[in-house]
């Protein structure tokens, strides 16, 4: 199964609908988004617009919205956990309990090994640093793509 994860899109709307639509043409059936999505109308509106599975966390800029600050799953036999801070993004990975983690908040693409645990940062769909980007894993094969939205 292919999982797109996201973050930092501090409701830049263009561009979250713009990865939305390519993520469904895709037939990727799982969102994750990693925080500072900023509005629970980007919530609702993403939700409306993907159909499929969305399942966000809290960031910084998210502060309004009743969201957890961490999320662990189980996909295709992958351990997942997700959040938003670097710092708890760590702590996960070094639990040697998942696969995979996620994070956001530093806006910055990023693939780091830490044990056997894979931690990556998608970058931000918000376009405010860098250019905007998400991720693309494969649970199947375990492969890793990053997106740049400008690309697509």
């Amino acid at each position: 199964m292919k999982i797109a994860i996201v973050s930092d899109t501090h409701n830049n709307w263009a561009n979250f609908k713009k990865a939305i639509e390519w993520i469904k043409k895709e037939n990727i059936q799982v969102i994750l988004h990693c925080g500072d999505i900023s509005s629970q109308e980007m919530i609702d509106d993403a939700r409306k617009l993907f159909g499929g599975q969305i399942k966000f966390v809290k960031g910084n800029a998210d502060f309004n919205l009743d969201l957890p600050e961490k999320m662990e799953l189980e996909i295709d036999n992958k351990k997942i956990a997700f959040a938003h801070f670097p710092d708890t993004a760590k702590k996960l990975a070094q639990s040697v309990k998942f696969d995979m983690v996620f994070y956001g908040h530093t806006h910055r693409p990023w693939d780091e090994k830490v044990g056997k645990t894979h931690m990556i940062n998608p970058g931000e769909l918000a376009g405010q640093f860098y250019k905007p980007s998400f991720a693309v894993y494969e649970t199947a094969t375990g492969s890793l793509e990053l997106k740049i939205l400008e690309k697509l």
